[in-house]
């Protein structure tokens, strides 16, 4: 059980990291849409909804499809000033705790709204009221996808959490043959 638990923590890592670089470049796609659009309407004096739009998306796909790779490679927010007076064990109960009763519920929560949120845009073809707007029910889907993703690695760092503070707590054994 244990090889498993650990290869399936691995394979949610693999697909979360690899998912995460791709997403990060549209960070460079969205610098260039942003740059054409400014010219375009600075220098020609055209200007196009969709691609205001399309700038929104892209940011939107790295901030949702990067958050499950910033949780595993713990970058995401805490507060080190307490946490660093802590013990390992201690530090790894508090992460346990935390992932179990506030980010689980939330993302929970999130996975199931935004499911159902992306499902009835997608029935609908949910597009932009603007014109020469964009369909919307792709930027829904990425709220669903980065939740799911978000959700996936909640599981892989509760397996990885698991496992070291059955490390950490492994106190010596006493002599108990007196």
């Amino acid at each position: 059980m244990k090889n498993f638990l650990l290869r399936l923590s691995r394979a949610i890592d693999d697909v979360n990291r690899w998912i995460g670089k791709a997403a990060a470049w549209a960070i460079v796609v969205d610098i260039l849409v942003s740059t054409l659009n400014a010219l375009s309407r600075h220098m020609f004096g055209i200007t196009s909804n969709g691609w205001l739009e399309l700038q929104w998306y892209l940011f939107g796909a790295v901030f949702m499809l990067c958050g499950a790779w910033t949780l595993q490679d713990n970058e995401h927010v805490r507060i080190d000033v307490l946490s660093s007076r802590f013990s390992k064990r201690t530090r790894e109960i508090i992460d346990i705790f935390g992932h179990l009763f506030f980010l689980f519920p939330f993302v929970a929560v999130m996975i199931w709204l935004s499911a159902s949120y992306f499902w009835k845009a997608f029935l609908s073809g949910d597009a932009s009221p603007n014109e020469g707007g964009l369909l919307l029910w792709p930027a829904k889907g990425l709220i669903f996808l980065g939740f799911l993703q978000l959700g996936l690695q909640w599981l892989s760092e509760l397996i990885k959490g698991a496992f070291r503070l059955r490390d950490l707590y492994a106190p010596a054994r006493e002599n108990v043959s007196q």
